[in-house]
């Protein structure tokens, strides 16, 4: 929704501005000038990406529409299905959870919480770790260390797309001049029909360089901004859980443990303690 409402006043502002200062409209309406320009961006953006990036960008720019779902309630529903883990695992024994954690999908505890099921990489993320801890032999500071490890992996993961859009916005300035400059090659065929001819041949080069600025400033580069914003609070849900689980492995109680994980969310998103509590004994 915020992706829409701000290109909506992007729009507004520039066209709108350019109108009430006598602009014409139509003359920015070069649908040559679009052809060269995007369709080079485009074009490069397949030849510098791997097929799972391109796959991902748009993914990503659809989330961005629909909405994160890495929001308040998301993260309260990790939180339980992480109180209800360790309690189970606290009161009848580690080996209680290795139904639940390998096949989670006929698990009563994973199935109360199918916003979490859909994420498949975190839900492999908490099950590998728990069945690590149910093994009982790894030290506590060595499992953090490789939880660590994994969710640095997992950033570059989750930024590479918005990196990738990034490289477009830095681009499309450039191929802007690129189609201005063609359209100052066009212009020199005219020079003998007059300065009427000339005037709309040159303002049709200018509006390739426009083009691809206001395309570039006004639009790709904050999509690239909000992608990166949208896996921070991905990764945040990484972030939680490892807390939690190296919480737990150290002797922590499960309540204790997870206010370890709570603590790790960022503060607009994060619940309160007695919210959590009252989530918690709901589910």
């Amino acid at each position: 929704m915020l992706l829409i409402i701000g290109s909506v006043i992007v729009i507004a502002s520039v066209l709108g501005g350019y109108t009430l200062h006598g602009g014409n409209l139509m003359v920015l309406w070069q649908p040559t000038e679009l052809l060269i320009i995007f369709g080079a961006a485009i074009g490069s953006f397949i030849i510098a990406n791997p097929g799972h990036t391109v796959r991902e960008v748009f993914a990503g720019i659809l989330r961005l529409l629909t909405g994160s779902p890495f929001n308040k309630a998301y993260y309260m529903d990790l939180l339980s299905l992480m109180y209800e883990i360790f309690d189970k695992s606290r009161k009848q024994g580690v080996m209680a959870i290795e139904e639940d954690i390998d096949n989670p999908e006929s698990s009563e505890i994973f199935t109360r919480y199918p916003a979490v099921m859909k994420s498949q990489e975190l839900l492999a993320f908490i099950t590998d770790y728990l069945r690590i801890i149910s093994a009982g032999n790894m030290a506590t500071h060595e499992l953090e260390g490789m939880m660590e490890n994994e969710i640095d992996s997992r950033q570059h993961e989750l930024e590479e797309p918005a990196h990738a859009v990034n490289k477009v916005a830095d681009a499309l300035p450039g191929l802007g001049i690129v189609a201005a400059v063609l359209g100052i090659v066009i212009t020199m065929n005219f020079l003998s029909e007059g300065p009427e001819r000339i005037g709309l041949s040159v303002a049709a080069a200018l509006v390739g360089t426009f083009l691809g600025i206001w395309s570039g400033y006004g639009f790709v580069g904050p999509v690239s901004a909000a992608m990166e914003h949208a896996a921070r609070y991905e990764l945040k849900a990484y972030e939680c859980v490892r807390s939690a689980v190296v919480a737990m492995a150290s002797g922590q109680a499960p309540q204790m443990a997870v206010e370890f994980g709570r603590k790790a969310l960022p503060t607009d998103k994060r619940p309160g303690f007695q919210e959590l509590n009252d989530h918690v004994r709901a589910k």
